[in-house]
């Protein structure tokens, strides 16, 4: 059995899939962190009885803010973290104590439109392929070492809305099936 500890800044769809898939299996999604305190996050983890942790970035630098995620951290010794719309570039000491140990998901075909608006720009360049890139978390932003893409090919009549409900598709069938594996090797160690 190995822990799993979820980041995430938001809605918690991403969430919400990762913590079905891992129903059953024997792991353990232990805890989850977010950073915006309305987040409706927080009603996904309460129904899904995942204890759920606030930690606020307001007023204070990264390294407080850290520091206080480490505590939590330290309470739930989770064997990896996945990010899930967590808004937040995690320092440098945080990530290297961490070497692939957390994983992240990107809405966009890596290295191209890396960041916050990703899908959006990767979406107006006009590309008829379209997809996913599920991660290791480095320093950089959206350039750790890549685990696993997905493609679709784009109609040139489909809107923007519904490139991105195909995109969060895409993430909600493939981020849990790779966490999974991840946490499958975890606890075998």
């Amino acid at each position: 059995m190995a822990r799993l500890a979820v980041f995430a800044s938001g809605n918690g769809s991403n969430f919400e899939a990762i913590v079905s898939a891992i129903d059953g299996t024997g792991h353990e999604v232990c805890c989850l962190i977010c950073d915006e305190a309305g987040a409706r996050v927080f009603e996904r983890a309460e129904r899904l009885a995942v204890p759920a942790h606030h930690v606020s970035y307001g007023g204070r630098n990264r390294e407080q803010a850290e520091a206080e995620i480490e505590a939590i951290l330290a309470r739930y010794r989770p064997d990896l973290i996945a990010l899930a719309g967590f808004m937040r570039i995690l320092t440098p000491s945080f990530v290297d104590t961490r070497r692939q140990k957390i994983v992240n998901i990107h809405p966009t075909l890596l290295p191209a439109f890396p960041g916050a608006h990703g899908l959006e720009e990767s979406y107006r360049a006009g590309g008829s392929r379209l997809g996913i890139t599920i991660h290791y978390v480095d320093r950089g932003v959206d350039t750790g070492p890549i685990i696993r893409q997905v493609s679709i090919t784009r109609s040139p009549i489909e809107d923007y809305a519904t490139i991105e409900r195909r995109i969060h598709d895409l993430e909600h069938r493939h981020y849990p099936a790779v966490i999974l594996s991840l946490l499958d090797q975890a606890g075998e160690e």
